[in-house]
């Protein structure tokens, strides 16, 4: 009796210490709200480069918008170079991941050097994964051109025992993330799509991620500034300088990037970049550009982030277009959990005929375990609903697929292509997390052209060479591929370690799927 007293007090008590700790952390983030900012206006004022660039093209239609696919790695990286180097007044970047390596040192040293142009750099970046990249950031916001906030930020801006304190404390709050990432230059050309800003979204680490962008002109980018100024101006979006009081020496970030950018990782990486003709051309080749009238760029509110509002917003959007089918559907997604209502509802679709096919990641390739455990017991019956399933093969089947010498793949891109004519390429992942607690965003198009890429894009990913086909095999499953110039058959999962399989066993049999 005396056992079952403690335990509730405990339960009492740390409850208590997680109402206290969120009240606190509110009581911060309304003590230290950002003045308000908005996106500059795009007329009235001095041509940049990159007016002149956009309004060199000719457009079809005025309300049209430009949607240029990226799916090459490297030519993301330039694509960003080359819109902050032609920018004049402004860059907006929301991103959920800024990692401080190689690439994001890059980068910075750009955003840098446009702000000492006089361009207005604001940065909004999620707060989850910003350990030990601190000095970077608040450097970045001693800049008179420079302003970073952090969406859902930790108080506590060390790591150990603290830190770990208000992660327990504040599990539910902490818990909701924003998985946005967009760049925006100059109000003109928007960079929307499933890349964070690291050395695996651009060929620059070991093993890579194969992921897409749509790069935006005309119509649609004044959307993509509205999201950005949504989330930049709500109440989860904290100032860099209210959250540290130490020190923070730009000058000392100066000159570590400026040793990153000549130095010999950086020599070759950046030599690859410089052959990308087609990206150094990339405002310049408007065949390459797919217009549309029908291109919105879609989002979550911020307000999906604190649990305020209940719904389902982002999913409003997409659900509408990929029940609007009468022939195909073809999903991209690396972490992909259907769940019991997605499953009936994929299956409904199937009775219907619409022919639906599914890749995704492997156990070997993903880098998260855990969500495949979650995924792989939904296998047996999206497959005799008369699903396809593909699972990416761990291995670089692309030649130079880094310029470091890669030893592995990882799908990373979210898109879904309808009819052959409707699609969406964005940071929304078929899975519990980005239902219902990640605000996420991308571009829901119609545009035949386009589609007809993304298409190409799959039949080569789903290739016996670089995806295992998923089927059903007496009482279990079978994986068929091409694994290094030669086929395969397996009746586990291929290529995964024990402690993998072991990991992903576990995970199927948690009552954890809504968390993933």
């Amino acid at each position: 009796m005396r056992l079952v007293l403690i335990l509730a007090l405990a339960s009492v008590g740390l409850a208590f210490l997680s109402v206290l700790a969120v009240y606190v952390y509110g009581m911060v983030a309304r003590r230290s709200p950002g003045e308000p900012s908005h996106a500059l206006p795009t007329d009235g004022g001095k041509d940049t480069p990159l007016d002149e660039l956009v309004d060199g093209l000719e457009t079809p239609d005025p309300d049209d918008t430009g949607m240029l696919l990226i799916a090459d790695n490297l030519d993301a990286f330039a694509a960003r170079v080359l819109s902050a180097r032609n920018a004049g007044r402004s860059l907006d970047l929301i991103y959920y991941l800024w990692h401080d390596d190689l690439t994001g040192g890059l980068l910075a040293q750009e955003v840098i050097a446009a702000a000492d142009r006089g361009v207005r750099v604001r940065l909004l970046l999620d707060d989850i994964n910003t350990r030990g990249a601190d000095p970077l950031y608040f450097a970045l916001d001693v800049h008179e051109n420079i302003e970073v906030r952090l969406f859902n930020p930790m108080r506590e801006r060390g790591g150990g025992l603290r830190r770990g304190i208000e992660m327990l404390l504040r599990l539910m709050s902490i818990n909701r993330r924003m998985h946005n990432k967009a760049w925006i230059a100059d109000g003109r050309l928007a960079i929307v799509g499933g890349r964070n800003v690291g050395d695996e979204y651009f060929d620059a680490a070991t093993t890579n991620f194969r992921d897409l962008d749509l790069l935006l002109l005309g119509a649609a980018v004044p959307e993509a500034e509205q999201i950005f100024d949504a989330f930049w101006n709500c109440g989860g979006s904290v100032p860099a300088d209210a959250l540290i009081r130490r020190p923070k020496n730009l000058d000392r970030v100066r000159n570590r990037l400026r040793r990153l950018g000549s130095g010999e990782k950086a020599t070759p990486y950046l030599g690859r970049v410089r052959r990308r003709v087609s990206v150094s051309r990339l405002l310049d080749d408007a065949g390459r550009l797919h217009w549309s009238h029908d291109v919105r760029v879609v989002t979550d509110p911020p307000q999906k982030a604190n649990g305020e509002l209940d719904g389902r917003w982002l999913t409003s959007d997409l659900v509408p277009a990929l029940d609007g089918g009468t022939k195909t559907l073809r999903i991209i997604s690396p972490y992909f959990i259907p769940g019991a209502e997605g499953l009936s509802w994929l299956a409904g679709m199937a009775q219907r005929g619409i022919d639906i096919q599914v890749l995704t990641n492997s156990l070997a390739a993903t880098d998260v375990a855990a969500v495949h455990g979650a995924y792989a017991p939904y296998r047996p019956d999206l497959l005799k609903a008369g699903i396809r399933l593909f699972e990416l093969q761990p291995f670089a089947a692309r030649k130079g697929i880094s310029a470091f010498g890669s030893r592995g793949a990882s799908l990373h891109t979210k898109a879904f292509m309808v009819d052959g004519r409707k699609g969406f390429i964005g940071s929304f992942n078929f899975d519990p997390r980005s239902v219902s607690l990640n605000t996420e965003m991308g571009v829901l198009f119609e545009s035949p052209g386009l589609v007809t890429e993304l298409d190409e894009i799959f039949e080569t990913e789903t290739a016996a060479d670089a995806s295992f086909t998923v089927k059903i095999a007496g009482d279990g499953l079978a994986w068929e591929g091409e694994v290094r110039g030669v086929a395969r058959s397996y009746r586990q999962e291929p290529e995964a370690g024990t402690a993998r399989r072991l990991l992903a066993f576990i995970v199927g049999w948690l009552p954890i799927e809504s968390q993933l």
